[in-house]
């Protein structure tokens, strides 16, 4: 039972079309990448569906290995293909022929996006540890994974897989797309970060909005403060806020259902073109630039996030990692002073996406790297906020210290 299990799925594939389309030469394709890898073909089966609806059908096969199988799955409408490469490790370790056959075929179907898998199967003497292992990779360089021991949802929404998980560990835990966004046990790390510098920065905001967020947790530490008036959140994707409201009631805390807020559900690039509002804090609690929030990350979105900025007023906005993800750091802090006069990268180390994570706070007039520690001590006890799990006045100025090779990256 002991085996190596990848899984591939590619995206806006570049190949000829004959390889989505036609089984003879995906099938002829596969068993001579195969053979180059060094494993055994035992038998196969190829089926080529019809056409639907004035499109190609695609092609759906199967390789048995004498070392296990590989399995592929082509979607020509969408120019999107799905791979599975199982090799038993038992009585030789095949790792390495089913990453060789693995990196062969995605290089032919020549995918400009991919999400890809790496499971270890079947101890020898039965399972380690309860639990399904979901592994999640950082930028296609690094793996990470939890256990969990059960499945809440896992389906499809209009913009989204939406997966619910839960383990003893983290408690109930949020994925979209494949990727891990907030937990019961450890959420306060992101949230925390992602509110308290810039709002108790700001010496009095009343009015702020958040474009995401619908799991309600960014939203539940802005009303913390004393003083916040009106909370506006724009999530795209309503499953996220209903499922949010059903099973995660301990990140928002009721928040998503608070007075002071209003919660929406709209495309957060139209409500901005459409608000007349003016924010004292404007936060973007978003999925990756490479999701469909990626219209979010663009000099146009940011400068309408400054034209809704009320005078002193602040956007926020997480950037990714810094190490594994460098050039999009960069790239968000150039764009973000290309709009903004002060830009000031932030970090701190956020258990569930397995990395040092990288925000910012961008503002012409708010620094939140320049107000005293007792100033924010100060705050923190005027507005009665002392329900924090991460954040307190010393540990504000800890996450505007930057390690140097941060510093480097994001210097003007």
């Amino acid at each position: 039972m002991q085996g190596l299990h990848l899984t591939a799925d590619l995206y806006h594939c570049a190949c000829e079309s004959a390889l989505m389309t036609d089984a003879d030469t995906l099938a002829r394709l596969c068993r001579r990448h195969t053979l180059e890898a060094g494993l055994t073909l035992v038998d196969e089966k190829w089926h080529t569906f019809p056409d639907f609806q004035g499109q190609p059908g695609g092609v759906t096969g199967m390789l048995l290995l004498a070392e296990s199988h590989l399995a592929v799955h082509t979607w020509p409408e969408r120019n999107g293909v799905t791979l599975d490469v199982y090799v038993c490790n038992f009585q030789e370790d095949n790792s390495r022929k089913a990453e060789a056959l693995m990196k062969a075929i995605v290089e032919a179907f020549r995918p400009s996006d991919m999400q890809r898998q790496h499971l270890n199967r079947g101890d020898v003497d039965g399972p380690a540890d309860a639990g399904e292992l979901v592994l999640e990779d950082v930028a296609g360089q690094a793996y990470f994974g939890f256990r969990f021991e059960r499945r809440i949802l896992n389906r499809q929404t209009a913009y989204q897989r939406l997966e619910l998980l839960e383990s003893a560990t983290l408690g109930r835990t949020l994925r979209l797309d494949g990727r891990y966004m907030t937990s019961e046990a450890e959420e306060f790390f992101y949230h925390e970060a992602l509110v308290h510098p810039a709002a108790t920065a700001h010496p009095a905001p009343r009015n702020a909005l958040i474009i995401g967020g619908g799991d309600g947790g960014a939203l539940e530490e802005l009303l913390k403060h004393r003083g916040i008036e009106r909370v506006t959140l724009v999530d795209l994707d309503g499953e996220v806020i209903d499922a949010a409201r059903r099973y995660l009631e301990k990140i928002h805390r009721g928040a998503l259902d608070d007075p002071r807020a209003t919660v929406l559900v709209e495309d957060g690039v139209a409500f901005l073109a459409r608000t007349s509002d003016r924010y004292d804090l404007i936060l973007l609690d978003l999925t990756d630039p490479d999701t469909p929030a990626g219209p979010l990350y663009t000099p146009g979105f940011f400068r309408r996030c400054k034209h809704a900025l009320a005078p002193g007023g602040a956007l926020v906005l997480h950037m990714g990692s810094p190490f594994h993800q460098p050039e999009q750091v960069r790239e968000l802090c150039g764009t973000l002073r290309g709009q903004f006069a002060h830009v000031r990268p932030y970090g701190v180390h956020i258990p569930l996406y397995g990395t040092y994570w990288g925000l910012a706070v961008a503002s012409d007039a708010l620094d939140p790297d320049t107000v005293p520690g007792e100033t924010i001590h100060a705050r923190l006890e005027e507005r009665r906020i002392g329900d924090l799990e991460y954040y307190n006045a010393r540990v504000h100025g800890a996450l505007f210290a930057l390690p140097n090779f941060y510093r480097r990256l994001t210097a003007n």
